[in-house]
């Protein structure tokens, strides 16, 4: 979970949409190569209003493929990217994307609970997998997606954006370099009052989130999970203690399935101390404080697809007032780019797989402490 001073330039540059990927490691494809082709499996709220979006501005990708089980839709996204005639796939032929040679690979946007099937049938197929956190809903399942990709030579990303941001990038550094000096506690929080329905593509559907067949829990597996992970990287230390909590207060029939609030406390090796919390039933919680032995660190909103907003006060006694001035999808873009570069040179992604599972790991602790089952 360490960031060196060489990873954050190489990120750094990443961030920057005219500079996607470093210019030394770049030459590595030439441009003269076809782009990465990027297979959409599940064509949901983040697929369609903004990873796709972000891959048809990007550098190195271009759309060849649309996994779904709803025909007219998929065809309407074909034509808006003008994607090749049978470049659309229905989940019963998922499969037959092996045979497919413009697909190198996919993009799992599905509900939770689907992650590690397709992940794994990916995988057995020959394409490399973006696959959208949480990992899965279980941590056997994270573990079965790992083994899958190693078995068959494909590399295996999840896809935490936050970790390729410009702004939470720069947070890092700051705790790094030491301009806050030794990190003494953080709180985090992100959440939202979450409806019992939402409208995708002009139809009203029920919100899969509150199935816990489809989601695996409540909003500690969906947005909570960001709170968590920045804790980690933000004190690039891993938790050696966690005591979990979570509530249901509104009985007003969302939450017979899941829990509607989970909060937990962590503390790390460095003796550093976090404090976080997510809801689905409340607006306005997305953020994160750093407290430091000589300045802060705060970014408020911290977990946004646009408009994040960095603050600092350093040990030199410089302030640091950054709002984002990029806007969505470009996060989403540099998710593509990066995976594509991980692709042609042969690294491990940043998040790989053995993230995606701490995680797990980490959540199925705090849901246990809460006195709920285990992941």
């Amino acid at each position: 979970m360490k960031l060196t001073r060489r990873d954050f330039s190489r990120l750094g540059s990443m961030a920057a949409l005219a500079s996607a990927l470093p210019a030394a490691k770049a030459q590595n494809h030439s441009s003269s190569q076809r782009k990465f082709g990027w297979c959409i499996v599940g064509l949901g709220r983040i697929s369609m209003g903004h990873f796709m979006p972000g891959v048809d501005v990007s550098r190195t990708g271009k759309l060849t493929a649309l996994v779904s089980g709803h025909h007219e839709k998929a065809s309407r996204q074909a034509a808006m990217y003008n994607l090749p005639g049978g470049a659309i796939y229905d989940y019963t032929e998922f499969d037959e994307i092996a045979r497919n040679p413009a697909i190198d690979g996919v993009y799992i946007a599905l509900p939770n609970s689907m992650h590690a099937e397709y992940t794994i049938r990916a995988a057995k197929a020959g394409k490399h997998v973006l696959c959208e956190k949480p990992m899965a809903t279980s941590v056997e399942d994270c573990r079965k997606m790992i083994e899958a990709c190693q078995k068959h030579n494909v590399r295996l990303m999840i896809a935490y954006r936050c970790q390729y941001n410009t702004l939470h990038l720069k947070a890092m550094h700051l705790i790094r370099s030491g301009q806050i000096g030794k990190v003494q506690g953080i709180e985090s929080a992100f959440g939202f009052n979450i409806q019992p329905t939402f409208v995708l593509d002009g139809v009203r559907l029920p919100e899969w989130r509150l199935d816990r067949k489809l989601s695996g829990g409540g909003p500690l597996l969906d947005v909570g999970i960001y709170a968590l992970n920045a804790s980690r990287y933000l004190t690039a230390e891993e938790p050696v203690e966690i005591r979990g909590y979570s509530s249901v207060i509104d009985q007003d029939g969302r939450f017979k399935q899941i829990e509607e609030n989970d909060a937990w406390n962590m503390r790390f090796p460095s003796g550093a101390l976090s404090s976080c919390s997510t809801t689905y039933g409340a607006n306005g919680m997305n953020f994160f404080r750093v407290y430091g032995s000589k300045g802060t660190i705060e970014m408020n909103p911290a977990f946004s697809y646009d408009g994040m907003h960095l603050k600092a006060q350093l040990a030199n006694g410089q302030r640091i007032d950054e709002p984002e001035v990029r806007r969505d999808p470009v996060d989403f873009t540099t998710q593509a780019d990066y995976f594509a570069h991980c692709v042609w040179n042969r690294e491990e992604p940043k998040t790989d797989g053995q993230e995606g599972l701490r995680d797990m790991m980490l959540m199925s602790q705090i849901y246990t402490s809460a006195g709920m089952k285990a992941l």
